[in-house]
């Protein structure tokens, strides 16, 4: 077993537990105490684990969410191959909106030059960073700007929001699952999400595949309520259809 799929197994065993041993872990995985540790160290290095005496806790089950800095180190090989697939829905001309987020930044990222295209978004980086493009509209939703993620939130943007109609949102989400559907942290981020979902002709999630099964407090939709969710191979072939079962299409980049 890679060193990749036994920190996938160590993850998901957190997130169902609530708690890993090093021991437990050693034993299950077949590998030594000094291995786990150091996938332990890698987890904790990437934000998505704590370390504690003896093993560690999940940080969504902490209550704790990393900053943009952190989660933007993090997959940076997956995002880009999602973005690199997202571009595919775009609309060849007209509106979309981007949500906050490190993936969807990627996806500002790899915009097309020749493509006229008004983008709406809550992202302070991204709209910063297309301003200066001049094929494209720049429109920025108002609000309070979260300091953890530099998005634009609360009422202002959620106004905005129920005034504007876009081809295709592009919507990040901390977590996704078939019996919990789509989740965040922040009860200010979910309703912008929602509003957001409502605001777009078709609506794409992309989310990397450690969201899988990490359900977050506040749920913002549906698997239902979307058209397609982009994810990264790191996503288990066998988990496909019960998300194709809710209606979603499934695309692993």
């Amino acid at each position: 077993m890679y060193a990749e799929e036994r920190q996938q197994r160590i993850l998901r065993e957190a997130r169902e537990r609530g708690r890993v041993e090093v021991a437990s872990l050693s034993r299950l995985l077949d590998v030594t105490s000094e291995t786990v540790r150091r996938d332990l160290t890698a987890l904790e290095r990437h934000g998505l684990l704590r370390r504690v005496h003896g093993g560690a806790i999940p940080l969504d089950r902490l209550g704790f969410e990393p900053g943009i800095a952190v989660r933007d180190t993090v997959l940076t090989a997956e995002k880009e191959r999602i973005a690199k697939a997202a571009v595919d829905q775009l609309p060849p001309e007209g509106s979309i909106l981007l949500d906050a987020g490190t993936t969807t930044a990627r996806l500002a990222d790899a915009l097309p030059t020749d493509r006229e295209l008004t983008v709406v978004t809550n992202s302070l980086p991204i709209a910063m960073k297309l301003s200066t493009r001049p094929n494209l509209t720049m429109l920025f939703l108002g609000g309070r700007v979260r300091g953890r993620t530099l998005a634009a939130v609360d009422v202002w943007a959620t106004r905005s929001l129920a005034e504007t109609f876009v081809e295709v949102a592009f919507i990040g989400t901390n977590g996704f699952s078939v019996e919990r559907g789509l989740t965040t942290p922040d009860s200010t981020e979910a309703a912008v999400k929602a509003a957001m979902i409502k605001s777009a002709r078709r609506a794409v999630v992309l989310a990397d595949h450690t969201k899988f099964g990490n359900d977050n407090l506040i749920r913002f939709g549906s698997l239902e309520d979307v058209d397609m969710l982009i994810t990264d191979t790191g996503l288990d072939p066998l988990e496909v259809p019960s998300l194709n079962s809710t209606g979603v299409q499934v695309m692993r980049a």
